[in-house]
């Protein structure tokens, strides 16, 4: 759906918004705000986004709309929580813009969805504190949740893949992955077409994936025969991708798959959001864990950090201090 508004007196626009959607999910992203500099003050951006969403949320064509919102000034992130989204994490280094940009992901959802949760009994421990922060941000809980620790898949020898093929013409990828993932049910990544596979010579597993040149990024999107066969992969093909030209890589990890996400974590990945209730099961909704890893320095010095998302940027810095940093007791070994 994508709505403008014109000046009553000269029928010039004035502003313009869009939600987006796909065929098979109920989960959109807010996109295209844009006011005249003429029109800035007159809370256009504003009414815009609350006509999408009632269109879209409170007549039931969508669960969840969210928005990946620019950090280098306050004024997007007051624009989406003036109109009912809330923070659900940082995505640090997610976009090259003339400089790497972190980005705040929000959410609004539809009435009655976040009450439809499919409770989940345990987590990898370092994710915890995230958890933690959400019910603090959403109101939404997780009782009887676990933290807990199970063995991690070996990461593969240096030698074990001696060389990953980059495969990136998009249209074969796009053949080959609909012959792979024919139905929904072995992947998700709302708005997320891949364009690049990933493959040792013996093809032994292929990683599917959406790189994005313009802004120096990329997402993993599924794997086949499945995730688990290229889980101990995950340092060889995250390498791949940032030669390739993505400095920050991403993926969406369901938060009830415990062995995805500590293998994510254990190749250096850290949670940064949480999106609770987005994909629908039956009567219920499941919630996703997004993980990222960069290969550049993340600065978040100057960036614009309203107070409801002021705790996820704590709980991201001590999570990748956690990960990259040296404890005390090794410091003193």
């Amino acid at each position: 759906m994508w709505l403008v508004t014109r000046c009553a007196d000269t029928g010039a626009l004035t502003a313009s918004a869009a939600i987006r959607g796909e065929a098979g999910s109920r989960t959109g992203r807010l996109e295209g705000i844009a006011v005249h500099p003429e029109h800035r003050s007159a809370g256009l951006a504003a009414a815009l986004t609350e006509a999408l969403c009632a269109g879209m949320l409170d007549t039931g064509r969508l669960d969840s709309v969210y928005a990946t919102v620019r950090t280098v000034s306050a004024g997007p992130q007051r624009v989406v929580a003036r109109n009912g989204f809330r923070p659900l994490g940082i995505l640090p280094n997610a976009v090259d813009l003339s400089t790497r940009e972190t980005l705040a992901l929000y959410a609004r959802h539809a009435d009655g969805v976040l009450d439809r949760r499919i409770p989940v009994a345990e987590v990898p421990a370092p994710l915890m504190p995230l958890l933690r922060t959400s019910e603090s941000a959403l109101g939404i809980e997780y009782p009887g949740v676990t933290a807990t620790a199970r063995p991690l898949p070996a990461a593969a020898p240096h030698t074990a893949v001696e060389r990953l093929e980059v495969i990136e013409a998009p249209a074969f990828v796009r053949r080959r992955f609909r012959e792979r993932f024919p139905h929904a049910e072995g992947w998700f990544y709302p708005l997320h077409t891949a364009n690049v596979l990933l493959t040792p010579e013996d093809g032994r597993f292929e990683v599917y994936a959406y790189l994005n040149r313009a802004g120096g990024y990329g997402s993993l999107l599924t794997a086949h025969p499945d995730p688990a066969a290229a889980a101990a992969h995950l340092e060889p093909v995250t390498r791949a991708l940032a030669r390739a030209g993505a400095g920050y890589v991403e993926a969406l990890v369901p938060l009830a798959h415990h062995e995805a996400l500590s293998a994510f974590l254990a190749q250096g990945f850290v949670a940064g959001a949480l999106y609770p209730a987005m994909r629908a099961d039956g009567d219920g909704f499941h919630d996703y864990v997004v993980l990222s890893r960069s290969g550049e320095r993340i600065d978040f010095r100057g960036v614009a950090v309203e107070p409801p998302l002021q705790p996820y940027l704590d709980c991201y810095v001590s999570a990748w201090a956690s990960t990259h940093l040296p404890t005390s007791s090794e410091v003193a070994s």
